[in-house]
C-alpha cells in the first residue's frame, strides 16, 4: 500500500502524523511512505531524516493524495484537502465530526473511508489514540490558565501557587477523565487549590486516590458549579461524550456568577465546547472576553507543543496504521472491533451514531457499509 503524510495546513497546527520510525516500519512491511516536502519541520523533523528510512518526499499535498492509497494526518482535513479525497482513499486521522456538518457532507461527498482517531476503542473501553493528546491538552490548559490570569494578559492578577500570607487561586475542572486529571495535576503542582468536579461515584473515588492530597473532588450538578463559580478563578472544561456533542455545563447566565478577569479554558472545543459562550479560537489570537471573563479556546492545543505531541500522538497511532496497510482498510476493520469504532464514514454514509444523531442524519450500520464498499471493489 502506498501511505501518504501532507503537511498540516490548519492554523498554527505543526505536528505531523508520521514519524521516521513510523516510514521504517511501514517500509519493512513492503509499504510506500509518500511525504509531503517539509511536513515534519514543525515537529524537528527534517525531509532527509524520513528519506534516509525509506520515504519519498513529493513536492505538494495534491502529489501526496494522488499517489497515495491512505491518507494519514493529525487534524481534520482543511476544505482543499476535503476535494483531493477519492473513493479510493483511506483517511485516518482526529475529525471530530459531531459539530461539522460541513465536513460531513464533504468527507460524504468525496465517498472515501474515513477513520477517526477519537472514536477508536480498547478493551476498556478508552479512547487510546485520544487519550495521549488528551494528557497534552490538560496539561496545557492550566498552564495557559494560569497565563491568562495574568495583568498584561487581560486577567485578573492572579498567581495561582500563591505566596506565603497569600492565598493561592482555585483551580476548577468540570470532568475527571484523562484531561481533567492532568490539568489538576499540573494545577496541583504549582501550588494552587484544586477542585475537579465528575458525575460518575466511582471515578471520584478513583479520582481521591489518583491526584491525593491538594486535590478535592466533587460531585457534578448545575447547583454545584454555580456555587464554585464565584469563587473559582480558573475553570477548565474537561467534558466528554465520545463522539458527540459536548453538552454546555457553563451558560452564558452563569458568567455573571464569576470574578471580572476569572478565565474558562475549554478543551472539549473540538466537540463544539462545554460552555456557551465558546467559539473556537488559535494560538494566533487564543483569548477573547465574554462578559469580563477571558475564554481560552484554542482547538488544536496540543499543536503548540508539536515536539512532544506528534512523538505521543504517533507512538499511539503506528499500530492501527501497519494494521490497515498490511490488511486494506476493509479487512483491517473487519477483524477489529476497536478500530471498527473509529469508523465514521463510508461509502458515503454516515457510520458513526454519535455523529448522525447530533446533525440529524440516518447512521449505517459501519459492518453494512464495509460490505457494500467490498462489493463495489469486486
Amino acid at each position: 500500500m502506498r501511505i501518504g503524510v501532507p503537511t498540516e495546513i490548519k492554523t498554527e497546527e505543526h505536528r505531523v502524523a508520521l514519524t521516521p520510525a513510523g516510514v521504517r516500519e511501514l517500509v519493512e512491511h513492503g509499504h510506500e511512505v509518500l511525504v509531503q516536502q517539509g511536513a515534519g519541520v514543525g515537529s524537528a523533523i527534517a525531509d532527509l531524516d524520513y528519506v534516509e528510512q525509506g520515504a519519498r518526499i513529493v513536492d505538494d499535498a495534491a502529489a501526496v493524495f494522488a499517489g497515495a492509497d491512505m491518507i494519514v494526518k493529525v487534524k481534520e482535513p482543511q476544505p482543499s484537502e476535503v476535494a483531493l479525497l477519492e473513493p479510493r482513499h483511506t483517511l485516518f486521522t482526529y475529525l471530530h465530526l459531531a459539530p461539522a456538518p460541513e465536513l460531513t457532507q464533504g468527507l460524504m461527498d468525496s465517498g472515501a473511508t474515513c477513520i477517526a482517531y477519537e472514536t477508536v476503542t480498547d478493551d476498556r473501553g478508552g479512547l487510546p489514540l485520544l487519550a495521549p493528546m488528551s494528557e497534552v491538552a490538560g496539561k496545557i490548559a492550566t498552564q495557559a490558565g494560569a497565563f491568562a490570569l495574568q495583568k498584561a494578559a487581560g486577567g485578573r492578577g492572579i498567581l495561582l501557587g500563591g505566596v506565603p500570607g497569600v492565598r493561592s487561586g482555585l483551580v476548577v475542572v468540570i470532568g475527571g477523565g484523562v484531561v481533567g486529571v492532568n490539568a489538576a495535576l499540573i494545577a496541583k503542582g504549582m501550588g494552587a487549590e484544586v477542585l475537579v468536579l465528575d458525575r460518575n461515584i466511582d471515578r471520584l473515588r478513583e479520582l481521591d486516590l489518583l491526584l491525593g492530597e491538594g486535590c478535592s473532588s466533587v460531585h457534578s450538578s448545575t447547583l454545584a458549579i454555580e456555587e464554585l463559580l464565584p469563587q473559582a478563578d480558573l475553570v477548565v472544561g474537561a467534558v466528554l461524550v465520545h463522539g458527540a456533542k459536548a453538552p454546555h455545563v457553563i451558560t452564558r447566565r452563569q458568567l455573571g456568577l464569576m470574578k471580572p478577569g476569572a478565565v474558562l479554558v475549554d478543551v472539549s472545543i473540538d466537540q463544539g465546547g462545554c460552555f456557551e459562550t465558546s467559539r473556537p479560537t488559535t494560538h494566533t489570537e487564543p483569548t477573547y472576553e465574554v462578559d469580563g471573563v477571558t475564554h481560552y479556546c484554542v482547538a488544536n492545543m496540543p499543536g503548540a507543543v508539536p515536539v512532544t505531541s506528534t512523538r505521543a500522538l504517533t507512538n499511539a497511532t503506528m499500530p492501527h496504521v501497519v494494521r490497515l496497510a498490511d490488511l486494506g482498510a476493509v479487512e483491517a476493520l473487519r477483524a477489529d472491533r476497536h478500530l471498527l469504532a473509529g469508523l465514521n464514514v463510508a461509502g458515503g454514509k454516515v457510520t458513526y451514531a454519535p455523529v448522525a444523531l447530533d446533525q440529524g442524519r440516518e447512521a449505517v450500520d459501519p459492518l453494512a457499509a464495509l460490505d457494500a464498499l467490498a462489493t463495489a471493489a469486486a
